[in-house]
């Protein structure tokens, strides 16, 4: 059963991150994209497999793979979130569109930092909208399902268990390199 409390090991803090692409090479995205969390946050403790879903709030023509990857950073939040942001950058993602929800060549996501709280500029934690998409539950119920929600007290697999997202979530048969096969915590 994995815990997400404070961790004493040299501050160092357990986060559960989403990762997403429908667009150009998806898991090459994703292969990237976790390079870029391993070399410059912290070490990946697990990894959920990969997942295809379709678009959640708008039509794509374009399936998603999504999945969780959990690392140990010695990183601050708003490090974290920018680390995030500037990998999006990186790999080819622009956000001024204008429009909310729309395919994307990456997308990172902080889903969950160990049991805490974090309300700042441009970040919430936990992800404001992690108890309403399949997409994420799925994935992260794969390697946590045990994990508690900090604001409600449910775990993971309560979450996925009461989701009222209908939408379709199946494993995929993509490959990600850096990423084994799944690890439970």
């Amino acid at each position: 059963m994995m815990q997400l409390s404070a961790d004493s090991r040299h501050g160092r803090s357990t986060v559960m991150i989403g990762l997403g692409s429908n667009m150009g090479d998806r898991a090459e995205c994703l292969s990237r994209a976790i390079a870029i969390l391993r070399e410059e946050a912290g070490e990946i403790i697990a990894f959920s497999s990969v997942w295809e879903t379709e678009p959640w709030g708008f039509d794509a023509d374009d399936l998603f793979l999504n999945m969780v990857v959990v690392i140990e950073t010695g990183l601050q939040p708003q490090q974290l979130m920018q680390l995030c942001r500037s990998a999006e950058g990186r790999l080819g993602r622009r956000r001024n569109t204008g429009r909310r929800y729309e395919s994307r060549v990456i997308d990172i996501d902080i889903l969950l930092w160990e049991d805490r709280v974090i309300s700042l500029p441009g970040l919430e934690v936990p992800h404001p909208r992690l108890a309403d998409r399949k997409f994420v539950l799925v994935p992260l119920n794969e390697i946590a399902p045990d994990a508690v929600h900090p604001e409600t007290g449910q775990k993971v697999s309560e979450l996925l268990a009461m989701c009222d997202d209908m939408s379709e979530v199946r494993l995929s048969k993509e490959k990600v390199q850096s990423a084994p096969l799944s690890a439970k915590l």
